[in-house]
């Protein structure tokens, strides 16, 4: 495996500790590596991770809280800690900002709540 496809593979793996460690011996041989981006998984706690996915999915705070057994403050005030972790100023801009920071995440269009 070349040096960088292993930070890589690790990167992708989530095995942060293991891609550093990799960086580190290439840089003590004297080769380059791309610096890690940090994903939303990264910046963001798992909770945080779950409201933001369930807001970008169009749910209301009320509707988030009582999935999980939350209230819609609490529901907002992790809103209002996920929008600067990401860059982004309003929940229209969520669904875009986890796609862009999510490996895998396919952009589907907001489902359907009509009937056949």
């Amino acid at each position: 495996m070349l040096p960088c496809a292993a930070t890589e593979t690790f990167d992708a793996l989530g095995v942060i500790h293991w891609s550093e460690r990799a960086r580190q011996l290439l840089r003590a041989t004297g080769e380059k590596s791309r610096p890690r981006i940090p994903e939303a998984r990264d910046l963001l706690s798992p909770q945080e991770l779950q409201i933001a996915q369930m807001a970008a999915e169009g749910l209301s705070n009320r509707e988030i809280g009582q999935k999980l057994y939350l209230s819609h403050r609490t529901i907002s005030s992790h809103l209002y800690r996920v929008f600067p972790k990401l860059g982004i100023t309003s929940r229209t801009e969520l669904r875009h900002a986890l796609d862009r920071t999510i490996p895998g995440r396919a952009t589907a269009s907001a489902p359907s709540h009509g009937t056949a």
